[in-house]
């Protein structure tokens, strides 16, 4: 039998490193065979298709069909994360930093600039007008546009925009294209699209930049993934405090 040394240094074990890794190992419960495109595209396009749903049975559609579309956006994540290898979140301080940045931004430039009003409801996502003010199903709603805004449509904006379409813009082949260093073409006209899917479309297009800015200065996805997550969630709680309910 032998002995531990005793002048042995201790083995240091990374925090959260076995949970990492069982992350990094899901597997998708449904067999996936999409392209590096397809994988990419779809699950982003099934999204947006479901956010123009919204409405189409009624006024209370807008709200079920956010939650149902959040459910599906979160199968969806699941199903290609084996697949899109830099869906991965990295919360570091520059994302942190980038994340209160633009819900800053988002904010503070709101009064200064018009907004577009192609596509956009008249009346504001506001669950306590739909369902009466307090209600435990106002809550529910409120509480699942939070959860959404936070956890699934980061990465599902994210892969298209800056890892799909930015990389697409340099080259077809586009992963093939490193995500690390600044292309300006790419870069400029993919922050002016996802400006203008955005109500908010200057507020869209600085946010953009920064995100953008990020993946190429890091050369990875997972720090603007968590930078938009934070962003968002800041968002909703300023949406709740003050009743600022148009940002939805």
């Amino acid at each position: 039998m032998r002995l531990p040394d005793p002048d042995a240094a201790p083995r240091c074990h990374e925090p959260f490193s076995d949970l990492k890794s069982q992350i990094s190992n899901l597997k998708s419960p449904i067999p996936v065979s999409l392209s590096p495109l397809q994988a990419r595209v779809i699950p982003f396009a099934l999204f947006v298709g479901l956010t123009f749903a919204q409405g189409w049975f009624g006024e209370a559609s807008r709200y079920w069909i956010y939650a149902l579309k959040s459910g599906v956006g979160a199968a969806l994540i699941w199903m290609i994360w084996p697949i899109v290898t830099e869906m991965r979140w990295r919360f570091t301080w520059e994302a942190l930093a980038a994340g209160i940045l633009v819900a800053v931004l988002w904010i503070g430039l709101d009064p200064f600039y018009p907004k577009l009003s192609v596509g956009t409801d008249a009346t504001p996502w506001n669950p306590h007008t739909a369902f009466g003010d307090g209600t435990a199903q106002a809550w529910f709603f409120v509480i699942a546009r939070i959860l959404g805004s936070t956890l699934v449509v980061p990465p599902l904006e994210e892969v298209f925009y800056r890892s799909f379409l930015y990389r697409y813009l340099a080259h077809p082949v586009f992963d093939s294209i490193p995500l690390r260093g600044i292309r300006l073409g790419p870069f400029v006209i993919t922050a002016i699209v996802f400006g203008l899917a955005h109500h908010e479309w200057l507020a869209g297009i600085l946010c953009a930049a920064v995100y953008q800015g990020l993946v190429c200065w890091r050369g990875r996805l997972g720090d603007a993934i968590a930078a938009h997550a934070i962003t968002n969630l800041l968002l909703g709680l300023w949406i709740v405090w003050q009743g600022a309910w148009h940002f939805w």
